[in-house]
């Protein structure tokens, strides 16, 4: 911890744990990506909120806007009215804060941040905090899905001197850039135990002006210690650490911190932890028939379940939403953000494979869905998410869950048919509230609802199987089904009639390129063509919209314009090396799906790019961002967290196996040996933190399974041998398929396809692992044996 209370003198107390808003990091960690913000035990989280959406109405603010309307990032546009003099991240700024010798204010958030929202309702549109702010300080306004660079290098500021970090991520800055105080959100006026924000900007002020030398010293020194303890580089080390050791190890910490009852790792909040469920599964792969092989599958697949039954699942329109704030996943924050969706929907799709229990599907074909009808753009990108706020009707202020909560009237009335057949009088109505726990009074608790404003309400949560539902009103189960969706549907219908949450819709190359993944899998796991085709359009989209032919870069973002078109900012917003880790990967995953080997020939391109831009040539590793893009920032930092996202560097692993899996280049064997070795103390020192990376170590030393698929891509016995491959959970593999053609792409890569060949003129399938391949089989049946010993 460095300690920064004394910095202001006999000022300024920071918010700590006790009094701001901190990132819940996976339950324990404080350094994970998550997005979302828990409150510390002196204030409790609300349920319900408040604040503008869009952009804030000139009726209540000044009528003339800033400069930041002529930006694209909705969370920008959403302070545009602001009596705040705010700058754009920019030289603008920063040359204005040197030339007046003022400090830069900086906030950072995103669009459907519920905290943000309460922060610039309070404070940002107070007339005296907006000229304190203008007068006294450079503001500068950062969307931190825009700038993940800017976020990750203040935030890592934040954390390491206030015990916690969140968004709003507040941060004072000199006019070098150099971090001095920063926070989190914080109150407009001081309370009993918090300092309230106009407080804080006169406290600065004053310092700024008197001890001004002193904070620049502390500054320096600071950045200089966080430089030092955030270098991760392969050292002395020449080779990555054992994998049975570390998986091991991430294992035995994960089991002690499972929550055995309602699943997950936490008491509350609960966060979605797709990352961690990945890890389970492979670990029960390669521990099948030991006690430890069985729990991982266990507590992976009674997570998924209590999740799907949850109220974190949205089980009317489906898609999951934030996180939950109770440790039974009931009431949730209902912010619903796209990279969520996308690897739940992989990861459900492998709870399918592994256990062949349809409910996972159907839970991954819902998400799916949800995806398509609310977060699709028409040109085939996906839309970064949608808020948790939303005014109960039109004209009201919006409240956090509003557009997803019920009462039992609404439900009565919506759903009054008498139900044929039971054993008492029942409506269809009655059924749905009994199987999904609605309650007269509400099923909100008072604690998660600190305000009040969802007194009466329930959310849907799956309080009994469907059996046991249907044995208590004597019906039968089919029925009930039948009954229960019929409900679910009117319930839908009517919930169209609703204000809608905001929907940000700021496209992000790298959670495109998560959905893309999510859409091949998903597709080619339950063989729906349908769903493979949204991952094709989603990756013509990607190449169309998101990337520069010319010098082979990525961008970052582009933005839904007026008759669905897309619009850019100018100059763009170049990729960072999410952009690039993620999007390869959804081209690998697509090109096993489509069997197209463009979208692999592109993968190939852009990791070529990727390297050139982010690899760290003297400590190996990946940087999160471009060397020029990140002039001025103090610190250039490389990510080394798995969290609601996967680490890219982590990704970025999995990648170059692959790619060295699919063309033979050595030299990306070789850049993924030196990423895992650069990480191999933070893997040995928290392995829970890399959990994806724990994966790619163990894939990398037990060897990729080459499965290569002879035969004419259209032929159905061709497809039922690649549907065999889909069927089965193999998580370290490439799949190939050969159609004969020596001077095809992966030919050229691979020579020793040429040797393969079908036997009978039928599509036959090969096993190679360690420079051998198995005999060659013609049938599912027996390519399920090699496959699946």
């Amino acid at each position: 911890m460095l300690g920064t209370r004394a910095w202001l003198g006999r000022g300024l107390l920071l918010p700590r744990a006790g009094s701001g808003f901190a990132a819940s990091r996976r339950g324990s960690s404080s350094r994970d990506k998550d997005r979302s913000v828990t409150v510390s035990s002196t204030v409790p989280m609300p349920v319900g909120g408040k604040g503008s959406r869009t952009s804030c109405s000139p009726s209540t603010l000044q009528k003339v806007p800033n400069r930041l309307i002529n930006e694209k990032s909705p969370y920008l546009l959403q302070h545009a009215y602001n009596p705040v003099d705010w700058y754009p991240w920019g030289q603008e700024a920063f040359d204005k804060a040197r030339k007046e010798n003022k400090p830069i204010f900086l906030s950072v958030g995103y669009s459907t941040c519920h905290w943000c929202h309460m922060m610039e309702e309070e404070s940002f549109q107070n007339e005296e905090i907006g000229r304190l702010l203008s007068e006294d300080f450079v503001s500068v306004k950062v969307d931190r899905e825009e700038r993940p660079d800017v976020d990750k290098v203040y935030m890592t500021f934040v954390q390491a001197t206030s015990s916690g970090g969140g968004w709003p991520m507040n941060v004072w800055l000199t006019p070098n850039l150099q971090p001095f105080v920063g926070g989190t959100y914080f109150p407009p006026e001081d309370g009993l135990t918090r300092v309230g924000f106009r407080t804080v900007l006169l406290r600065i002020r004053e310092q700024w002006k008197q001890n001004k030398n002193t904070l620049l010293e502390n500054s320096q020194r600071v950045t200089a210690a966080l430089l030092a303890r955030s270098e991760i580089s392969m050292g002395d080390r020449q080779v990555p650490p054992s994998a049975a050791t570390m998986n091991s190890r991430c294992f035995q910490q994960l089991d002690e911190g499972y929550d055995e009852e309602y699943g997950g790792f936490a008491e509350a909040p609960k966060f979605p932890t797709p990352v961690i469920l990945n890890f389970l599964f492979s670990y029960w792969l390669s521990h099948r028939l030991t006690q430890d092989g069985s729990r991982a599958q266990q507590m992976a697949l009674h997570t998924l379940k209590m999740m799907a039954n949850g109220g974190i699942r949205d089980h009317v329109g489906q898609g999951f939403h934030r996180y939950s704030t109770d440790r039974q996943w009931h009431i949730p924050h209902f912010e619903k953000m796209l990279y969520d969706q996308a690897q739940l929907a992989v990861a459900y799709s492998q709870a399918f494979q592994i256990s062949g229990d349809e409910s996972y599907s159907d839970v991954a074909k819902g998400i799916l869905q949800y995806v398509a009808r609310n977060l699709s753009h028409r040109s085939g990108g996906f839309y970064s998410a949608e808020d948790a706020d939303s005014p109960p009707e039109r004209g009201m202020r919006p409240k956090e869950g509003a557009f997803y909560v019920w009462t039992v009237k609404e439900v009565q009335q919506l759903l009054p048919d008498s139900v044929l057949g039971a054993t008492e009088p029942l409506t269809s109505g009655q059924l749905l509230m009994k199987h999904y726990g609605l309650t007269e009074a509400g099923n909100i608790s008072p604690s998660q609802d600190p305000k009040g404003e969802l007194q009466g309400q329930n959310v849907l949560t799956v309080r009994y199987s469907l059996e046991l539902t249907a044995a208590r009103f004597g019906l039968d189960v089919d029925a009930v089904r039948t009954l229960l969706n019929t409900g679910l549907e009117k319930l839908f219908q009517a919930r169209k009639h609703r204000p809608k949450p905001h929907l940000d819709s700021k496209m992000l190359a790298a959670w495109n390129g998560l959905m893309v993944s999510g859409y091949a899998v998903t597709g080619a796991v339950l063989g729906l063509e349908r769903l493979i085709t949204h991952a094709i359009n989603g990756a013509k989209f990607l190449k169309r919209h998101m990337f520069d032919v010319a010098s082979g870069r990525l961008m970052r973002t582009c933005y839904a314009g007026p008759g669905g078109t897309v619009e850019h900012s100018n100059p763009p917003c170049w990729g960072f090396l999410e952009d690039y880790a993620f999007v390869v990967r959804g081209l690998l995953d697509l090109y096993e799906a489509s069997q197209e080997s463009s979208w692999l020939e592109w993968a190939l391109r852009l990791q070529d790019t990727q390297d050139r831009l982010f690899w760290d040539s003297r400590g190996s590793g990946y940087f999160c961002s471009e060397a020029e893009l990140g002039a001025g920032l103090p610190l250039r930092l490389k990510d080394d967290q798995d969290g609601a996202e996967p680490s890219a560097n982590s990704v970025s692993a999995h990648n170059l196996l692959r790619l060295h899996g699919f063309t033979g280049h050595k030299d990306w064997m070789d850049k993924c040996v030196c990423l895992l070795t650069a990480f191999s103390e933070r893997m040995r020192r928290v392995p829970v933190a890399l959990p994806e990376m724990v994966r790619a170590l163990s894939a990398h030393q037990q060897t990729l399974k080459k499965i290569v698929i002879c035969g004419d891509p259209q032929a159905k016995d061709t497809k039922a041998l690649l549907q065999c491959v889909h069927s089965i959970y193999i998580p370290n593999k490439v799949l190939i398929l050969a159609n004969g053609d020596p001077s095809s792409f992966l030919s050229r890569q691979l020579p020793f396809l040429s040797t393969l060949r079908r036997l009978e003129d039928r599509a036959t399938a090969y096993v190679c692992e360690d420079q051998a391949c198995s005999m060659p089989v013609t049938e599912p049946c027996d390519l399920r044996k090699l496959l699946h010993p």
